[in-house]
C-alpha cells in the first residue's frame, strides 16, 4: 500500500503527524507533499523532529493568490505528482484550499481519497472554508471524523455510512504526544517575562478580524484595556503584524510577540488563564487543556468545543470584552474533553486504512 498526504498549512502538518507515524509502525509506504500554500509557509521542522518524520518529497510551492488561482495552481501541480506516484490512497486534511484542490485533482484521477476532520460544520457557506469542506466530503471516499455531531452532518448530506469513521481528533494525538515536554520547558515564558503571572494568550490571522481596520483597532483597544489587569500576549504572524502597523500605536502594555515553535507556544498554551484566538486547532487544545478560549469568528464549525468544552465563540471586540470580564471574575469556562480525544485518534484511522 502506498498513501499520499498533501499538506497545504501548518494545522496540516499538526494533523498529518501522528497519521504518518501511526502507518509508518504499520509499515506503510508514504510520500508527503507539501502545496506551499501560504506565501511564507516554511514546513514545520519542530513537528518533523518530533515524530521523526521525513521533509516532504515534493514541494509545490504555490504560494498566495485568490481562492480560484490557488485551488487550481495546486490541481495543475499536483496531478503530475500523483501520476507519477500512483497511490492507493490520497489523504488530505482540514478545510483549506490545498485540502478542497487535492481532493478534487486526485477523485479526477480515479485515485481513493481519505478527508480527516471530516463532517465539520459551520453552517455558513459565505465562509470558504466551509465550500471546502463540503465538496472535499462529497468526493471522499473515506471521511475521518472527530465526533459523533460531525458524522451526523455527512449522514444528512446523504454520505453513505460505511465510507465514514470515527476516530477522535488526529490534533489531539500531537498534544498529548508533546505535551510532557512542553510543560517540562521554561524557556518561552521566561523570556516574555511570564513566569508566575497569569496571562492572556492571543493569536488572531483571518482577514475576517485582521484585514477590516475598524475590527482590528477595536481588537486591540480591548486587549490594551484587558492587559491593564492581566498580560497580554500576542503571537503575530507577519501579515498580522503588517495590518496591526496600518491601526495605528499598539497599546503600550500589549506584548508582541513572533510565531514560536509547536512546544513553545504549547507551553505558554497549558499555562495561559485564557486564550483570545481564531485558530481551529487552538480551539481543539484548549478544550483538551481545560483552558478558557474566546473565539473570535462569526461561527464555529467544531461545535464540540462549544458545547462540552472550554470555547466561546463571539463575532467582534465586544464580545471578547464579556467574556474576558468573566475570567477576570472567575468564571472562565473550563467544559470536558469530547469522546475519543485520547491520543489515539491516528491508530484508529490507520486500521481503518490498512483494513
Amino acid at each position: 500500500m502506498h498513501v499520499l498526504h498533501v499538506l497545504g498549512t501548518r494545522r496540516d502538518f499538526l494533523k498529518a503527524a501522528p497519521v504518518v507515524a501511526a502507518l509508518r509502525r504499520r509499515r506503510v509506504r508514504q510520500t508527503l507533499v507539501h502545496t506551499g500554500q501560504p506565501q511564507h509557509g516554511a514546513v514545520p521542522e519542530d513537528l518533523l523532529q518530533a515524530f521523526d518524520l521525513p521533509e516532504p518529497r515534493f514541494n509545490l510551492a504555490v504560494g498566495s493568490g485568490t481562492h480560484a488561482w490557488q485551488t487550481a495552481e495546486i490541481m495543475s501541480r499536483l496531478e503530475p505528482v500523483a501520476l507519477r506516484i500512483e497511490p492507493d490512497l490520497v489523504l488530505v486534511y482540514g478545510d483549506v484550499n490545498s485540502t478542497v484542490a487535492a481532493a478534487l485533482a486526485a477523485s479526477k484521477l480515479g485515485l481513493r481519497v481519505g478527508h480527516v476532520d471530516a463532517g465539520l460544520r459551520s453552517f455558513d457557506r459565505t465562509l470558504p472554508e466551509e465550500v471546502n469542506r463540503v465538496v472535499t466530503d462529497q468526493i471522499s471516499d473515506l471521511l475521518f471524523t472527530s465526533s459523533a455531531e460531525a458524522g451526523g452532518n455527512l449522514a444528512r448530506e446523504s454520505v453513505p455510512a460505511e465510507r465514514v469513521h470515527q476516530i477522535g481528533n488526529v490534533t489531539i494525538d500531537t498534544l498529548v504526544r508533546l505535551l510532557p515536554q512542553a510543560l517540562a520547558k521554561r524557556d518561552a515564558a521566561g523570556t516574555i517575562g511570564l513566569n508566575g503571572h497569569r496571562y492572556a494568550l492571543v493569536t488572531l490571522h483571518r482577514p475576517y478580524n485582521v484585514d477590516d481596520e475598524g475590527r482590528l483597532a477595536g481588537m486591540l483597544d480591548v486587549l490594551g484595556e484587558f492587559s491593564r489587569h492581566m498580560i497580554v500576549v500576542f503571537s503575530v504572524t507577519p501579515r498580522t503584524a503588517q495590518r496591526i502597523r496600518t491601526v495605528g500605536p499598539v497599546p503600550p502594555d500589549l506584548r508582541l510577540v513572533e510565531p514560536m515553535g509547536y512546544v513553545d507556544f504549547l507551553s505558554l498554551e497549558a499555562r495561559a488563564t485564557v486564550a483570545i484566538t481564531d485558530s481551529g486547532s487552538i480551539q481543539d487544545e484548549t478544550t483538551f487543556l481545560a483552558v478558557p478560549c474566546v473565539t473570535v469568528w462569526p461561527a464555529t464549525e467544531r461545535h464540540e468545543t462549544v458545547t462540552m468544552g472550554s470555547n466561546t465563540v463571539v463575532a467582534d471586540a465586544t464580545g471578547v470584552r464579556a467574556e474576558l470580564e468573566r475570567v477576570l471574575a472567575g468564571e472562565g469556562k473550563t467544559g470536558s474533553v469530547p469522546p475519543l480525544w485520547d491520543g489515539c485518534a491516528a491508530e484508529r484511522l490507520a486500521a481503518v486504512v490498512c483494513r
